[in-house]
C-alpha cells in the first residue's frame, strides 16, 4: 500500500491534468492610470489574424527555444495601435481566458506559478529585454503538498485578472515593448525537453506603447527571448507539489528552492505597485478562437 503522503502527491498531480484544457489566458485589454485603452488595443494578441471579431490562440508556449517566448505566436506581428504612456504611470493588464467580463476564470485554479513583466525598446534586439516586475511563490501551503500562494492564481485570478505595475521613473522618450507573462507550473515537475506532454506553461504577451516626456535613462543590457531561461533552471524545473521548502511536511529529493526565472529585477523599475480605480471596460468583451476562423 502507497504512503498516504503519495497518494496526496497522486491526487494533487491528477487534478492538474485534468484543469489543462480549460486553463489558457492573455492580455485582453490595458488600464493606463485607471483608463482602459480600448479592448486589444496596443496588444500583439496571440495569433491575432485581421480586424474584429480578432481570432486568438491562448495556448501555452512550452518550447523554450522557440521565438513564441518573445511575444507569442505571431507576436513579431505589428498592430495598427500602440498605447502612449508617461514615466511613473500606473499600468493595469487585464488577462483572460474566454471573455473579458468579471464572471471570467482568468485562468484554472490548478495553474499556479509566478507572473513577470519586462520592459525592452521596439523592435527589440539582442539581450534588450529588462525585468520590471515580478511575483511568484509568496506563502508557503499549511498542509502537505499544498502549492501555497502564487502569483497567478492567488493574485492575479484572485483579482479578477488584473496584473499591476509602474512606467519606470524618466525612462527614455521612445517606442517599447511590454513583454508580461504568467507561468504555470502545474506540470513542471517534469522538463518539456525530455517529457513534451508535460513541463512549464508560458503565457507571454506583449503591448506595444511609446513613451512620452523628456525623461534620459535609458534601458540597460538585458536578456533574449528565446534565450533567457533554460530548461533546468530551477524557476521552470519545479514541483509546486513537493519542494524542499515544504521539507518538514513533505519530504522529497526531486524539489528545488524557487526561483522566479530569468533576470533580476531592474534597480532602475519601481519599487512598488500601486492599484489604482479603474474605469469602465471599453470595446467588445469577446472574441473567436483562431480554431474555429
Amino acid at each position: 500500500m502507497k504512503p498516504k503522503s503519495q497518494i496526496l502527491l497522486a491526487a494533487a498531480v491528477a487534478v492538474s491534468n485534468v484543469s489543462v484544457a480549460q486553463a489558457h489566458v492573455f492580455i485582453w485589454g490595458v488600464f493606463v492610470n485607471g483608463v482602459d485603452q480600448g479592448t486589444f488595443n496596443g496588444i500583439r494578441t496571440p495569433a491575432y489574424n485581421g480586424p474584429p471579431p480578432r481570432g486568438y490562440s491562448n495556448s501555452p508556449v512550452k518550447d523554450l527555444n522557440s521565438i513564441d517566448m518573445r511575444c507569442n505566436v505571431l507576436g513579431d506581428k505589428q498592430v495598427t495601435h500602440t498605447i502612449k504612456v508617461a514615466p511613473g504611470d500606473n499600468v493595469t493588464l487585464d488577462w483572460h481566458h474566454n471573455n473579458r467580463t468579471v464572471a471570467d476564470d482568468v485562468i484554472d485554479f490548478s495553474h499556479h506559478g509566478p507572473a513577470l513583466v519586462y520592459l525592452t525598446p521596439d523592435p527589440p534586439t539582442e539581450n534588450s529585454f529588462v525585468k520590471i516586475w515580478e511575483k511568484g511563490l509568496y506563502e508557503l501551503g499549511p498542509a502537505p503538498f499544498s502549492p501555497g500562494k502564487w502569483a497567478t492564481t492567488s493574485d492575479i485570478k484572485a483579482n479578477n485578472g488584473l496584473m499591476n505595475f509602474r512606467i519606470p521613473a524618466n525612462l527614455k522618450a521612445g517606442f517599447y515593448l511590454i513583454r508580461a507573462e504568467m507561468v504555470g507550473l502545474h506540470e513542471a515537475d517534469a522538463r518539456f525537453d525530455q517529457n513534451p506532454r508535460r513541463g512549464a506553461q508560458f503565457y507571454p504577451n506583449c503591448v506595444q506603447i511609446e513613451v512620452v516626456g523628456d525623461g534620459a535613462v535609458e534601458l540597460p543590457e538585458g536578456v533574449s527571448f528565446p534565450g533567457a531561461y533554460q530548461y533546468d533552471d530551477p524557476g521552470v524545473h519545479y514541483n509546486i507539489y513537493c519542494s524542499t521548502e515544504r521539507a518538514p511536511l513533505a519530504p522529497c529529493t526531486d524539489g528545488s528552492t524557487y526561483k522566479i526565472p530569468g533576470p533580476t529585477v531592474w534597480s532602475g523599475a519601481w519599487p512598488e505597485t500601486t492599484k489604482v480605480a479603474l474605469g469602465p471596460v471599453t470595446g467588445p468583451t469577446t472574441a473567436t478562437r483562431w480554431s474555429s476562423w
